[in-house]
């Protein structure tokens, strides 16, 4: 089978992550449990779900020339991503996430620094790159602008984009028809899909819904696929875990409803460990994990 390549072009930030029992009001101060620095960036974790699980990875994304930047590309390269296509912004900060768990559950506040410097004139220097792909991975934590153009090109070339609208931010409805995979969470959804434009969508949509899985539309109906019942330890990054592992799933072949089962187990490994990347499985941990829950079955 030939090693699928990917290319994610995305946000790459340092997640500072606050652990507490008690989520603060407003002029609140409560005392936090544990801190972290932690790699993150929903370009970078799609890139390191999608390496681990075998790909061959290539990064394209900006750093600030900060001290976190130096240690996020680092963190890349170690994982086996090419980074080829990470440079750093002089006198700007790297991305960076404010992260609060607490409750199983988290609250995220992203400062994009480096990343609004993913410009289309940046992209332009890597097409090359994003031509040869088989599958291109797009968050929304860097410019618009620069969404659109990659989706523009995609189209022109036939390359296959996966699309995932996070944070959710509005979009002309002529970008989001040239996109093949659409993968909102519900809230996401729900947030910028009216039923009309819906409607002009719902063959290219996956809407994840946490541990109830994900659904999508088939045969004139949603049919959804179940998700893996685990008890989460940090939820961050579940989503990410999904969108890499998807990419991975349907670059080798697999149907929609094969790559969807595939990504749900991957997402359901991944939450039982800390940080957006710490849990993200290898391709032996996931069939190990996948085997064991249909033997349930």
């Amino acid at each position: 089978m030939k090693t699928p390549v990917i290319t994610v072009i995305g946000s790459i930030n340092m997640d500072m992550v606050t652990t507490t029992d008690v989520v603060p009001t407003q002029g609140e101060t409560v005392i936090g449990k544990k801190f972290k620095t932690v790699p993150g960036g929903k370009g970078a974790n799609q890139a390191v779900a999608a390496a681990r699980l075998g790909a061959t990875v290539h990064m394209v994304g900006r750093i600030g020339d900060d001290p976190f930047g130096a240690i996020l590309r680092k963190r890349l390269e170690d994982e086996g991503v090419n980074v080829t296509g990470i440079e750093p912004v002089h006198q700007c900060s790297s991305g960076v996430a404010t992260i609060i768990v607490s409750n199983e559950d988290n609250r995220i506040i992203v400062t994009p620094g480096a990343n609004d410097e993913v410009t289309p004139n940046y992209v332009k220097k890597f097409k090359g790159v994003i031509l040869s792909s088989d599958i291109i991975l797009l968050q929304f934590e860097i410019p618009m602008e620069t969404i659109e153009f990659v989706l523009e090109l995609c189209e022109q070339e036939k390359v296959t984009v996966i699309l995932n609208p996070a944070p959710a931010r509005k979009m002309n409805i002529a970008y989001w028809r040239k996109a093949q995979i659409i993968t909102p969470n519900k809230t996401e959804y729900n947030a910028l899909f009216s039923r009309e434009t819906a409607g002009n969508l719902l063959e290219k949509l996956i809407v994840t819904e946490g541990k109830n899985g994900a659904s999508y539309y088939k045969n004139k109906e949603w049919e959804t696929v179940s998700g893996f019942q685990v008890k989460p330890i940090d939820t961050t990054g579940a989503g990410d875990t999904f969108n890499g592992s998807l990419a991975v799933a349907v670059a080798n072949g697999s149907t929609l409803e094969e790559a969807i089962q595939f990504a749900n187990a991957a997402a359901a490994l991944s939450i039982q460990s800390f940080g957006a990347q710490g849990g993200m499985p290898t391709t032996d941990q996931l069939k190990s994990f996948i085997d064991k829950h249909t033997a349930k079955d």
